[in-house]
């Protein structure tokens, strides 16, 4: 085991914690049933109450009774409550930054992009609001006009994961208010400090533009919780981030009550390095993607698929590389690398390793854990293990920074390899051939959701949809059309003739 500088004590990190949530506007927490810990240090910051059955039912009532009218309100106008929710991010950026640093063990640069994306989602919602576009189709019958119109869908739950505690959140927060939906929200039981901090700023938000502050919900615990938003005939939509296990407990059960969801789950991204490849540009852009948040993005990359003719010049870029990562305390300016979320994830990671290396794999560098925030505390050093084959290890998660290498010599062996895993959600490809490049965008290339060429699987732009098809769950947050999926369609027909003909020709009569 390695050694980083030691860590202030836990103490101080509550004080620390506190203090910020006051400067959001949350009540700082107090006595309650759901312990906040931070990943820094492995202790206890504060604990928050967790919500009983009875205050669950009650926040969907509510969120479910100020729909009633938040629907009728102009979307435009529906847009002033993000708009000063992105003001407010803006104005708080560092405070709930360094709040997710502590709670989540984000390096600051990457706490910051996270909020930076907040406010990014809030403008694009706000210009949102005036395009929430139907169409005008040519109707077959004389006089008469056909149209599509979209309409507020419901109440919206959302249920979020710990590695992007706040700007999921947004994601689906900031595009269904503007649609005209109410939200739910029941985020990670490892992240209720960042939750507290988001609604605080969304219920002022709110009161400051004159809007009701039922709008939004939170509601706080276990997976029952989720399970009362998931089972609830007034939650229109489930949008739910989480592993593949959580997508196939939900789905099913939000379908039989004739309910929609929308999952972002399991990513198992993969890359191609090509012969023409720039193995500089390459070798930054997969140590970001790799070992960025620890390797704890579902847009992680953990497999990349090298041809034989460059593979070795890459490892030796790449172990240079990783050899020389900070990894340590996330709150110094000087670390790339914090800590993994908990005890569970670091097993995992040594698990996978472990089997790894049982399947012919070799370790090239990393994976020990670095003594840094005490014994509860799990830094570890990202990992590159090369591999013989996809064995089962490689085609599933670990979520942890884990970067397998396999070779091919032919590109269509390549794309069959990237795509022979059960997950589909990012994908990226290395080349200077536009031949290339083209074939992987292809139609029959990467069956990913999201694929890019000559950079990594992370760090998507909020302008594009994200999601993953396969066992990523198929669903759609953010930008482009992803608005849809927050409300309900209508087609109409208007008659303005003095006529009553049918569609199709028929005669009745």
């Amino acid at each position: 085991m390695t050694t980083a500088p030691a860590l202030p004590r836990t103490g101080k990190l509550a004080e620390r914690a506190a203090r910020l949530l006051a400067a959001l506007g949350a009540t700082p927490a107090g006595s309650g049933d759901l312990p906040a810990r931070t990943p820094l240090t492995g202790g206890e910051l504060l604990r928050v109450p967790a919500a009983t059955a009875v205050e669950v039912t009650c926040a969907i009532d509510q969120a479910h009774s100020a729909f009633r009218s938040w629907r009728t309100v102009p979307a435009p106008q529906r847009a002033a409550v993000v708009r000063r929710l992105g003001q407010l991010l803006s104005e708080h950026l560092d405070e709930l930054a360094e709040l997710v640093t502590l709670e989540v063990g984000k390096i600051g640069a990457e706490a910051r992009g996270e909020v930076q994306e907040m406010i990014d989602v809030c403008e694009f919602a706000v210009g949102l609001s005036r395009q929430l576009y139907g169409r005008t189709m040519a109707s077959e019958r004389p006089g008469h006009r056909l149209m599509e119109t979209w309409h507020p869908l419901g109440v919206v739950g959302v249920i979020s994961a710990f590695n992007f505690p706040v700007a999921v959140w947004s994601w689906n927060t900031a595009i269904a208010l503007v649609c005209g939906d109410t939200v739910v929200w029941k985020p990670s039981q490892t992240t209720p400090l960042t939750a507290l901090a988001c609604h605080a700023l969304l219920r002022r938000a709110a009161t400051e533009v004159g809007a009701d502050p039922n709008i939004h919900q939170l509601v706080q615990g276990d997976a029952g919780v989720g399970a009362q938003l998931v089972d609830d005939e007034r939650v229109a939509l489930v949008s739910a981030t989480g592993s593949v296990r959580m997508g196939q407990a939900v789905a099913p059960r939000v379908a039989a009550r004739f309910g929609r969801c929308l999952l972002e789950l399991g990513g198992n991204n993969g890359a191609v390095v090509t012969p023409s490849a720039d193995l500089e540009l390459a070798t930054r852009a997969i140590v970001f993607a790799a070992a960025g948040t620890a390797g704890q993005r579902c847009t992680t990359l953990r497999r990349i698929i090298v041809h034989v003719d460059v593979v070795g010049p890459l490892l030796d870029r790449l172990c240079a590389a990783y050899r020389q990562l900070p990894v340590g305390n996330p709150l110094d300016d000087g670390a790339l690398v914090g800590p993994l979320i908990d005890a569970k994830a670091y097993e995992s990671m040594r698990s996978a390793i472990e089997r790894a290396i049982d399947d012919g794999g070799e370790l090239l560098c990393g994976g020990e854990r670095v003594d840094a925030g005490g014994p509860d505390a799990y830094y570890v050093r990202p990992a590159v293990v090369r591999m013989p084959a996809q064995s089962a290890i490689v085609r599933e998660e670990t979520f942890a920074p884990i970067l397998y290498v396999l070779t091919y010599h032919d590109l269509d062996a390549a794309i069959e390899l990237h795509n022979g895993v059960p997950q589909g959600l990012s994908a990226a490809i290395f080349t200077s051939d536009q031949r290339e490049a083209e074939r992987f965008l292809a139609p029959d290339g990467s069956d990913c959701g999201i694929t890019n060429v000559n950079i990594g699987t992370s760090g998507a732009e909020i302008g594009g949809a994200f999601g993953g098809e396969k066992q990523t769950g198929g669903g759609r947050e953010s930008g482009s059309d992803a608005w849809k999926a927050y409300m309900r369609r209508a087609t109409n027909t208007v008659n303005y003739s003095t006529e009553l003909p049918l569609a199709q020709g028929i005669r009745f009569g």
